[in-house]
């Protein structure tokens, strides 16, 4: 069953600038397996050398975090939309009041 993935702006690159993907999968794991295997420079940006999701890749399904669910094992059904969320951080201590 194809399930959507939609993929964030900074990673499009390495989808061929699509804003989303159907993948073929019954859990996250698989359909995050099934888009690298798609879209393979998109991998080292997902997954460290070890095969785990990046601690600053955050992924929701229907905008719950997997992490609350039950990780790269939750079910998915046809109705289903993988957001693949990257943390941003930065910014600068220009104006800060720090002690």
């Amino acid at each position: 069953m194809p399930v959507k993935v939609v993929i964030p702006t900074p990673l499009r690159q390495y989808t061929g600038k699509k804003d989303s993907v159907e993948i073929e999968a019954k859990t996250v794991g698989e359909a995050l397996a099934g888009l690298t295997a798609q879209y393979s420079d998109l991998r080292k940006h997902l997954f460290n050398e070890e095969g785990k999701l990046r601690s600053f890749v955050n992924v929701y399904v229907n905008d719950e975090d997997i992490r609350f669910l039950q990780k790269d094992q939750t079910p998915l059904t046809e109705t289903d939309v993988i957001s693949i969320v990257p943390s941003i951080a930065g910014g600068s201590m220009t104006g800060c009041i720090c002690s």
